[in-house]
């Protein structure tokens, strides 16, 4: 697939998801300012209201923006804070290079845990990034790119400044709810899935078994009809998106009512009409047959053979030696 096509995809698909902002508020005045090396900046203290320092939220950076940008290409680059002061990268996008010093967006897919800051990387000492003035700001540099996985504290840190860096997160998808929460393995039933975050939903799985179909109808809902189940039990119901896999839990549980067909042989009739109930089934006709004397009274046929999954009170037919 084409780069740009491969981002129209993403863009096509997160349209409609809500998204939180992390970095920036982007002042409109600012003035371009030297990297003065192949480095790393990141924002480190934030003073605007309801401006985001860190990802607030699990999911993955859909869009980020860069103003005052010059030269380049420029990485956005996700950090992990280690808790003493240091920052651990634990991702990085494809580089862009900006048309020009206005507000530039670029698509991006790249995972982010709350909790965690992002940064930029320049390629030459001669780019620029916008910086702002605002008391109570400041913004840490490294002095080279880290590896991934490497662990860094800043090497200089500016005060009173912030550089024009934010980034737009889709949140996780979260399931809060099924109704109704049971169906019968043959599958069919029409399924509503409540929870957060579900727009931009490409995938929805029962268990092992993607769903028969879905539709996302907002951010809070999908209709989907249930799969068919190779056996009884309770699945996770999981909705995935370009942010990740919704967590599973009691809320997401569907299960999966049916009739898993018992051995019977060697059986009394006591016992077996227990062990087809048991099994979900129905007790079906019991006929007598002529069979040997050690096996009198005692199952040695039964119909359907054991380890079926029919539908719920399917009938299981015995016979019995006599």
């Amino acid at each position: 697939m084409a780069l740009a096509t491969a981002w129209a995809l993403i863009a096509a698909v997160t349209a409609g998801a809500t998204t939180v902002t992390v970095g920036s508020v982007l002042p409109p005045a600012f003035k371009s300012t030297p990297f003065e090396g192949v480095r790393t900046q990141f924002n480190t203290t934030l003073p605007e209201t309801g401006a985001n320092l860190a990802s607030p939220v699990n999911g993955a950076i859909v869009r980020w923006k860069m103003q005052g940008a010059v030269g380049g290409p420029f990485t956005l680059r996700v950090l992990h804070p280690n808790g003493t002061g240091a920052f651990t990268a634990v991702g990085a996008s494809q580089s862009v290079k900006p048309n020009g010093t206005g507000i530039e967006t670029f698509q991006t897919q790249l995972p982010i845990r709350s909790g965690d800051l992002i940064a930029v990387d320049s390629s030459n000492p001669t780019d620029e990034i916008g910086v702002a003035d605002a008391a109570g700001a400041a913004y840490g540099i490294f002095s080279a790119p880290p590896f991934e996985g490497a662990t860094l504290a800043p090497s200089q840190s500016k005060a009173g400044q912030e550089i024009e860096l934010a980034a737009e997160v889709q949140p996780a998808p979260a399931i809060s709810g099924v109704t109704p929460g049971e169906g019968t393995v043959l599958g069919g039933e029409k399924v509503t899935i409540t929870g957060t975050n579900l727009n931009g939903t490409n995938t929805l799985m029962f268990g092992e078994v993607p769903a028969s179909s879905f539709t996302v109808v907002n951010e809070e809902k999908i209709t989907a009809v249930a799969p068919a189940q190779p056996k009884v039990g309770t699945v996770d119901i999981v909705a995935t998106t370009l942010a990740g896999e919704s967590p599973t839990g009691s809320a997401d549980h569907y299960l999966y009512r049916g009739c898993t067909v018992p051995s019977l042989l060697g059986k009394k009739l006591g016992p077996a009409k227990t062990a087809i109930r048991n099994g979900g089934c129905k007790v079906g006709k019991v006929t007598k047959v002529k069979g040997p004397k050690k096996k009198q009274g005692k199952t040695i046929h039964q119909n359907p053979q054991p380890g079926r999954v029919l539908a719920p009170g399917a009938t299981v037919a015995i016979k019995l030696a006599k």
